[in-house]
């Protein structure tokens, strides 16, 4: 499990690549792509999957029987990272690119590492306009730091400026216009449009006296899209429609057409219920959703950051997320569903809460209740330095989630009554 979550991580330079990724584990497992363009024929027994922007995914599958309800899973597979900008190149005495950050980051742990450029390019053919997927695959920039001899406080603390400090090397004065040469010719074309992103060079490491710990960029939330790929690809039929959700644009708020926030889902299960003629209201009423991202362990050296109660620690299983003022969406109810699941599953869990006096961030379950309101459990992995270029997590932790999804999709969820739930 850790080699194969490994592999994907190391391939996943982007959220288009990530997407890419989880799209051959799809077709692999025999799942038939679908168009939003074209009029859905679905039949009992039938895999199915769809893309948006070529950076989200949504798969499910249709039981035999009458379906009695769904099963949900939302993950995302952005990153903060730094997004290439039009009119990229500026010169003087070297060459320089221009970024500007895609959501939250810790900027320093971006400095002085190799990086390279991943994402997709809209470019001009004869027929129109096609997007392609670009991976320079090579060591390319740098954002170099300032030496401590002119920074003397520079162990102080810094108010990083992202206009001026964080802008890549790419070359010396004769690099000029060879990034857009680089970039056409890994393009195939002319390129009139494009989605660039930096990613770190270095692969995923595990590591630790044990090899108990894995360390990548990304984690924060590939470790739960894949994992819950994995789920869901390995568990057994029931009565209900599993329904596998890997969401874009989470970092940034998810207001984008192929975010949690938009129509994605939504249009979806009502056309599912359109082809098969049943009624979306009454399967809502029988489903449940599972919004899978990553936790903060409690910190080797800074306990006195996490809740002194509910501060998961990584290899300690999957842990339950929760806050009184919804930034989570777990509530009671749908804690008590989710432990039922990994009791079946044999997979420990944890549960989490910030520190009352710290402000945490959200995350797709409260997203996701504004299009489907569902029962919804807000889960993840313990991890560090979330929002670091390089994070790190438990290497036990991927097969906990692994199994618990497993048994999540293979279950079916009935509500005889408002405030009852039976899993089967």
């Amino acid at each position: 499990m850790i080699n194969q979550l490994k592999e994907f991580l190391d391939i996943s330079h982007s959220v288009y690549h990530a997407a890419a990724a989880l799209e051959e584990m799809l077709i692999s497992a025999g799942y038939e792509k679908l168009s939003e363009g074209e009029k859905w024929e679905l039949a009992p027994g039938g895999k199915y999957y769809l893309t948006r922007s070529g950076s989200a995914v949504v798969a499910f599958r249709i039981p035999m029987g009458k379906p009695t309800g769904f099963m949900m899973s939302a993950s995302h597979c952005d990153r903060p990272t730094f997004k290439v900008k039009e009119n990229w190149e500026l010169t003087g005495k070297y060459t320089r690119l221009a970024t500007e950050p895609y959501g939250g980051m810790i900027l320093s742990t971006w400095l002085d590492r190799p990086l390279s450029i991943a994402g997709r390019v809209l470019v001009e053919t004869e027929e129109g306009v096609e997007s392609r997927l670009v991976d320079i695959d090579r060591d390319l920039l740098v954002i170099p730091n300032v030496a401590i001899h002119m920074n003397r406080k520079c162990n102080d603390g810094v108010a990083w400026n992202v206009a001026v400090d964080t802008l890549p090397l790419v070359g010396g004065q004769q690099a000029a216009g060879r990034l857009d040469a680089i970039l056409e010719e890994a393009a195939g074309g002319k390129i009139l449009g494009h989605d660039l992103y930096l990613y770190l060079r270095q692969n995923a490491s595990v590591w630790g006296v044990e090899e108990e710990y894995i360390s990548a960029a990304g984690l924060d939330d590939l470790q739960c899209a894949f994992c819950c790929t994995k789920g869901f690809l390995d568990a057994e039929e029931s009565s209900a429609i599993p329904v596998l959700c890997v969401f874009d644009s989470e970092e940034v708020g998810s207001n984008s057409p192929q975010g949690a926030a938009a129509c994605l889902l939504p249009s979806v299960l009502e056309r599912i219920c359109g082809s098969l003629n049943v009624d979306l209201e009454q399967l809502l009423s029988q489903s449940f959703m599972v919004s899978a991202d990553n936790a903060h362990a409690v910190h080797p050296n800074h306990p006195e950051y996490a809740d002194g109660t509910n501060a998961p620690v990584m290899n300690g299983g999957v842990v339950i997320k929760f806050n009184a003022s919804q930034r989570y969406a777990t509530d009671g109810a749908a804690a008590a569903v989710f432990r039922k699941v990994c009791s079946k599953a044999d997979v420990p869990v944890q549960t989490f809460y910030n520190r009352a006096d710290l402000l945490g961030g959200g995350t797709l379950g409260r997203i996701s209740l504004t299009q489907i309101s569902v029962p919804t459990a807000d889960i993840g992995l313990a991890q560090l330095a979330m929002h670091s270029a390089w994070e790190t997590a438990g290497a036990k932790d991927g097969a906990y989630l692994a199994d618990a999804m497993k048994a999540y999709y293979g279950s079916t969820l009935e509500c005889p009554r408002d405030g009852s739930f039976f899993i089967r």
